[in-house]
């Protein structure tokens, strides 16, 4: 049975005097405030009773109080995670980052020697790996690698800049894109060796361009597609 949600006085109340469920309640839901559990990190049950030594009942309890509360998620077959409370600015990023980085690894392409194109291919082997026992935050910082060797000797600076803020902005916003649509993994590694491809065959930089930035709106339809469905239809594509 789950408990009831937390009154101004339970959260002042003394930690000895709260039930282990508000005190699972009121440990979670804190971390999920200062972004130590960022939208789509995945809340492991035992993972979090045995940090705060008790059994995974009140955990349980815990969780679906804040999936009621809408901090939380929980799907068949993924389990509970974290929830994008508000994602407005998250699609804003990832418009501005499809621009600004395809139009970066365009400017970039011819200035890629062979050892980068091998590098960019290893990291892209490397997360294919990761898809056996996929890692969502692994396979992200593998996927920011991958793209900053694809576009860091872009010969403006300043749209280097911007490429680097909205990275770094992404990463405030959210943990993992693949934390809600891991599916979109298999797809991602595929685009990429496809843009390598384009590289190494000197293809035209519009279509460079346009590759690129399709990959990364891509990954936003795949989650507007997951968490917001109703609202994606009919809209042209990005």
């Amino acid at each position: 049975m789950t408990t009831d949600p937390l009154t101004s006085d339970d959260a002042s109340a003394a930690p000895d005097t709260l039930s282990k469920s508000q005190q699972a309640y009121g440990w979670i839901k804190e971390r999920i405030a200062s972004q130590d559990f960022t939208p789509g990190y995945r809340l492991v049950l035992g993972s979090i009773a045995g940090e705060l030594d008790m059994s995974v009942v009140p955990v349980r309890e815990a969780i679906r109080q804040l999936e009621a509360e809408g901090l939380v998620t929980f799907e068949r077959n993924v389990g509970a995670r974290v929830s994008m409370v508000d994602d407005s600015q998250y699609r804003y990023s990832m418009q501005a980052l499809s621009i600004l980085e395809g139009t970066a690894t365009a400017l970039a392409a011819r200035r890629l020697t062979e050892t980068d194109i091998r590098d960019a291919r290893r990291i892209n082997e490397r997360m294919i790996e990761t898809l056996e026992h996929f890692d969502p935050r692994a396979f992200t910082r593998l996927n920011q690698e991958f793209h900053s060797t694809l576009y860091s000797k872009c010969a403006n600076p300043r749209m280097l800049e911007l490429v680097t803020a909205e990275w770094a902005r992404l990463g405030h916003l959210r943990d993992s894109t693949f934390s809600f649509v891991p599916g979109r993994a298999q797809e991602s590694v595929r685009e990429h060796e496809n843009i390598l491809q384009l590289i190494e065959s000197g293809a035209q930089l519009g279509e460079i361009e346009k590759v690129a930035r399709r990959h990364r709106a891509a990954t936003l339809d795949a989650y507007m597609i997951h968490e917001h469905p109703d609202e994606v239809l009919g809209l042209p594509a990005f």
